[in-house]
């Protein structure tokens, strides 16, 4: 449970810590990833998952890396780890969520190559094609895929 302790700090006190509940950390631990400095610290994780549904998608559901060594690579190579083990199952893209004022995570997606969905719908949302009310009917997110 080393991730939900953290989630929250490594979002500037946004509270993210319910969008992991139990059971993303129970079943998907084969197709997540943690990253750990040299000292044994939680460095950074990848939550994510190839869809039972579409086993040709796969997809990030949560992605963040300890404020101290962002920029370091550590986000890369997590999506790295996550990109080979959905090619090895069978995927052929992976997609991803983030909040569209989050300006940081918007970038690092664009330049790990993924591309912005959009459709009907999107709006210019903090400057980035977005969905209003993607989830929950409140929630903002601009949706990234990436062919693999």
């Amino acid at each position: 449970m080393r991730v939900v302790g953290v989630v929250d700090d490594w979002w500037d006190g946004r509270s993210l810590h319910s969008n992991l509940p139990r059971l993303w950390l129970q079943h998907f631990t084969g197709t997540s990833w943690l990253a750990e400095d040299e000292a044994g610290r939680l460095a950074g994780f990848l939550v994510g998952f190839i869809s039972p549904d579409h086993p040709d998608l796969a997809y990030c559901h949560m992605v963040a890396t300890d404020p101290n060594v962002r920029g370091a690579g550590v986000g890369r190579r997590l999506y790295e780890h996550f990109i080979e083990d959905a090619r090895a199952a069978g995927a052929r893209e992976v997609r991803a969520v983030t909040w569209p004022g989050n300006r940081r995570s918007v970038a690092f997606h664009l330049a790990l190559g993924f591309r912005i969905m959009t459709g009907p719908g999107t709006q210019n949302l903090y400057g980035t094609p977005a969905l209003a009310g993607y989830d929950y009917g409140t929630e903002d997110r601009v949706l990234f895929a990436r062919e693999v």
